[in-house]
C-alpha cells in the first residue's frame, strides 16, 4: 500500500471521527475482562458412601437447588468403583450398581432433571478423572 502524499481535509476529518468511534475493531482485552468477570460459578458434591438410590436422590436436589441457585456447573464426584464389593454379587449389575455408571444413565432417563441440564461429561484428570461427572446447567 502506497502512502498517501497529500491528505485532504476531508480525509483527515474522516480518520478523527473514526478513531473517536471504531465500531468494526474488536477489542480482545475487553472480551476477556468480561470473561473473567463473569466467572464459573461451581458446585462441588462428593457422592462417596451412597447407595444408588440414596445417590439418586441427593442429585435430584442437588441439580434443583444449583439451578435455583444460580451454578454454572456441578462437579459430581462418583468414585471409580475400585472399592465396590458389587463384583461378589450375582444379583446385581457388576456396571450399573456402581455410581460411576448409574449416575449419568439416571440423569439421562429423568426429564424433569434433563430439562435443567445443558451437558453431562466425564471430568478432566485435574478434577477427579475417572470418577467424577461434570454436569454443566442450563442458565
Amino acid at each position: 500500500m502506497k502512502k498517501k502524499d497529500d491528505i485532504s481535509l476531508a480525509d483527515k476529518k474522516a480518520w478523527e471521527n473514526y478513531i473517536k468511534d471504531p465500531k468494526d475493531v474488536f477489542d480482545k482485552e475487553l472480551i476477556n475482562k468480561k470473561k473473567s468477570l463473569k466467572r464459573l460459578k461451581r458446585f462441588k458434591f462428593d457422592l462417596h458412601g451412597y447407595t444408588l438410590d440414596d445417590a439418586n436422590k441427593k442429585i435430584n436436589e442437588i441439580i434443583k437447588q444449583c439451578s435455583r441457585d444460580g451454578f454454572n456447573e456441578i462437579l459430581l464426584i462418583t468414585g471409580k468403583g475400585l472399592h465396590s464389593d458389587t463384583d461378589n454379587n450375582a444379583y446385581v449389575s457388576r456396571t450399573f450398581s456402581k455410581l460411576k455408571y448409574s449416575v449419568p444413565e439416571y440423569l439421562q432417563t429423568n426429564k424433569e432433571l434433563l430439562e435443567k441440564i445443558d451437558s453431562i461429561a466425564p471430568a478432566d484428570l485435574s478434577n477427579g478423572g475417572e470418577g467424577a461427572i461434570i454436569i454443566r446447567l442450563k442458565n
